[in-house]
């Protein structure tokens, strides 16, 4: 045990006496809290919207005003035909355009459907897709409100009639009621800060080691291949759990935003998703016999493909379906329910059993094969 605590010693010492990593280890939780709470913000308002009215009637001027109060849209300019408006959206002057054909209005009040055309800019596929549906939004709002209208007019018994067989949902938005993204980005930031800092760190101590030659001088001490990977490992995870710390107070200060479920929940699955990054790191070190390339095996073969394949930025469940299998192989997917749900939604050990086997058997898994590959270097 005192063997493994004078390694531990020493590789604390070799990290604060690196005064370039300490500010990247202690502030980048901080730098990414922000930028993903204030910058990576995915909700769409105030889309730019080119009108071009045609019609100039009363219905058309109705339902621009629709559009105007709505708090989605502003009105980037004002044009006299389609063209012009939809060159407004190739130079980039606005998002999406409203295009009212002559005789909106006429058709309107009649019985026929009347004609409108909506153009968006398809290269930023996700804000075309939500502004076109707040649009269909915005117009089938107007519809009914002159629906309303005519129906206002009619028969008071037929009206009655009418209005039994209409439906008034409630809805009721649970665990994000104002659907702001950075409550469910700011705490993805946590298993990003893990990942990066449990498997990059890990697998450049080992590498160090071998660059400077000291790796051999351990070797032929009588210290065991055991007591060197625990000293080794052990002190990424006492920082990584100073980390969480720091992401949680940091995550409340900045955006209120506060664990609802057991912090002591939060702590062992953490441990848990740590058990198989920090054997991802120590394989990596097995592979690598140079720091650069440690941080690129790292980072495009570890990092990318489970940022990218986890759910953090984009939903598993639009993936193909073969991806999606894939998906069930890599722990930052199973950790994000886990810190996405304490967060949110307050759940407990019970709701989270099996993330949390996933976790314990991919972490045993990658830290066994791990561990054997690093000894047999070292034999």
């Amino acid at each position: 045990m005192r063997t493994i605590v004078f390694i531990i010693r020493k590789e604390f010492h070799q990290i604060f006496r690196d005064k370039r990593l300490l500010p990247l280890i202690f502030l980048s939780p901080i730098l990414q809290i922000v930028l993903l709470g204030y910058a990576a913000n995915m909700d769409v308002k105030d889309i730019r919207m080119a009108i071009c009215d045609q019609d100039k009637s009363a219905q058309s001027r109705e339902l621009i005003a629709g559009f105007l109060h709505s708090g989605s849209f502003v009105a980037s300019a004002y044009f006299p035909d389609a063209r012009a408006a939809q060159r407004s959206i190739e130079e980039g002057g606005s998002s999406l355009a409203l295009v009212i054909p002559p005789g909106f209005g006429r058709v309107r009040g009649s019985s026929r459907t009347a004609p409108l055309q909506l153009l968006a800019d398809g290269s930023e596929s996700q804000s075309a897709a939500i502004g076109l549906t707040y649009a269909t939004l915005v117009v089938n709002a107007t519809q009914a409100q002159r629906a309303a209208a005519r129906l206002s007019s009619l028969d008071p018994r037929l009206l009655q009639a009418v209005r039994r067989v209409q439906v008034d949902p409630a809805i009721r938005v649970l665990y994000n009621p104002t659907l702001a993204s950075r409550n469910f980005m700011v705490p993805g930031v946590l298993g990003m800060i893990l990942m990066i800092i449990t498997t990059v760190l890990t697998s450049l101590s080992v590498v160090k080691e071998k660059e400077l030659g000291t790796l051999e001088q351990l070797i032929v001490t009588p210290i065991t291949p055991g007591q060197l990977i625990i000293g080794k490992l052990a002190p990424f995870a006492l920082l990584s759990v100073v980390l969480i710390t720091l992401v949680l107070f940091s995550s409340l200060l900045l955006f209120g935003l506060a664990v609802r479920g057991s912090l002591l929940v939060l702590y062992l699955l953490s441990l848990l998703f740590m058990l198989t990054t920090l054997g991802l790191g120590l394989f990596v070190s097995t592979v690598a016999r140079t720091q650069q390339q440690a941080m690129m095996i790292s980072i495009f073969f570890i990092i990318m493909p489970m940022v990218i394949l986890s759910g953090f930025a984009f939903p598993i469940e639009n993936m193909p379906p073969v991806i999606q299998a894939v998906t069930y192989l890599f722990p930052l997917r199973y950790y994000f329910i886990i810190i996405r749900g304490l967060f949110l939604k307050g759940v407990s050990l019970g709701e989270l059993w099996r993330e949390a086997g996933a976790l314990l058997a991919i972490g045993t898994v990658v830290i066994v094969a791990s561990v054997l590959r690093f000894r047999k270097r070292l034999e």
